[in-house]
């Protein structure tokens, strides 16, 4: 692949496997000792990039893993990052760190909602949004996304019910959809006064080069004020584990109220690894992204080429959410998993149980035999 006038290709491998069994890996170790292919749990099985490695090394031989401060760094290259890639703005003051976005959906659940508020939350959907309300607990009202033109959308007239907080993810999982800046302000116009908080973990992972992520909070100072945007670098650059996110808020009584607990340490901070992982990544790891976006739009259409069975093209992040409703059959996992492929079932997401998630984000060899036994399965159900 070409960046500018410099060939990419040589550089990053995402061909040669990566053994990971035996590695405490919670995707890999759910069906250790079986013949299963495991594409559900979203993390990918590339090395994360050479800058990364080296920064976690280097760590690593400093050998005093002791309380850490945010770095200023950190914080300058994340603003700088936001403004050149998205055109957005923000100030060093209105980042707050995390150990993960997950737990800042949960936050978000329990301390921007009263006890008796009203959460408006998307269907299908990574399953973390819906939890953070029920565990909350808060009343929730589940708002679907229809598949029109191919994409997985909002219906604007359905958003307009009386909350005080709207989850989104942003782009969309499961189904893949990078929304356009007209689709967003529509949101936020329908969602009223609502607060609104925004996973947007996989903005980097935009597959379609002629889509661009757009944070909803960019769209005005209006929007800016009343949301919360989730993000990480540990999606894109795969380094999960490190454990390290944050939160743009620009308000500063709402940013206030969601750092209230982590002023009192009932969250922890992120950790040391996060931090260089995260620095070096934005630091030195767009030519990396770069390979590994051209090298998951390969495996993307594979899928999509490959399985018969309705899907939507997925424009951002490396998951296909595919349906099976035409095979007759009651759980789309269980029906692979007899096969040798594990995906994420339906209903995990709020969706039945005939949908499931594959998660493309590995060698492309691994994926083509996984792809082979689904579509083997898939033809043995038609000719019964």
């Amino acid at each position: 692949m070409q960046q500018g006038n410099v060939d990419l290709t040589p550089f990053f491998d995402f061909d040669s496997p990566v053994e990971r069994a035996g590695t405490w890996s919670t995707r890999w170790d759910r069906y250790a000792g079986r013949d299963v292919i495991p594409l559900w749990v979203a993390d990918s099985d590339f090395r994360a990039p050479p800058a990364v490695l080296d920064a976690l090394a280097a760590r690593a031989a400093h050998g005093v893993f002791g309380y850490t401060t945010a770095p200023a760094a950190l914080t300058e290259a994340i603003c700088e990052r936001l403004e050149r890639r998205y055109g957005w703005r923000v100030e060093a003051s209105w980042i707050v760190y995390l150990p993960g976005v997950v737990p800042g959906l949960h936050l978000a659940a329990r301390k921007l909602v009263p006890p008796e508020g009203h959460v408006l939350v998307p269907r299908p959907v990574y399953q973390h949004l819906k939890r953070a309300a029920e565990l909350a607990p808060r009343r929730f009202t589940e708002i679907p996304l229809h598949l029109e033109r191919g994409r997985w959308v909002f219906d604007p007239d359905e958003l307009g019910k009386e909350a005080d907080l709207f989850f989104l993810c942003n782009p969309q999982n499961p189904g893949g959809t990078v929304f356009r800046r007209g689709e967003l302000e529509a949101i936020a116009g329908a969602t009223g006064g609502a607060l609104i908080v925004s996973d947007e973990i996989h903005c980097d992972l935009v597959l379609d080069a002629d889509l661009k992520h757009v944070p909803i909070a960019s769209l005005s100072p209006e929007v800016s004020r009343r949301t919360v945007t989730l993000m990480s670098a540990s999606k894109t650059f795969n380094f999960p584990a490190a454990g390290c996110a944050w939160a743009v808020i620009e308000d500063e009584r709402l940013r206030r109220a969601f750092a209230a607990e982590l002023v009192a340490h009932v969250l922890h901070s992120p950790s040391v690894f996060g931090y260089e992982a995260t620095l070096a990544a934005f630091r030195d790891g767009d030519g990396w992204l770069a390979a590994q976006l051209e090298y998951l739009r390969g495996n993307r259409d594979l899928v999509e080429r490959t399985l018969k069975l309705p899907m939507a093209h997925v424009e951002a992040t490396f998951l296909a959410w595919i349906d099976c409703s035409a095979l007759g059959i009651e759980s789309a996992y269980e029906f692979f998993l007899q096969s040798g492929v594990a995906l994420s079932p339906g209903p995990q997401f709020s969706a039945p149980g005939h949908f499931a998630r594959l998660n493309f984000a590995t060698q492309r060899v691994r994926l083509a035999e996984a792809l082979s036994r689904m579509r083997a399965a898939v033809e043995r159900r038609a000719q019964r």
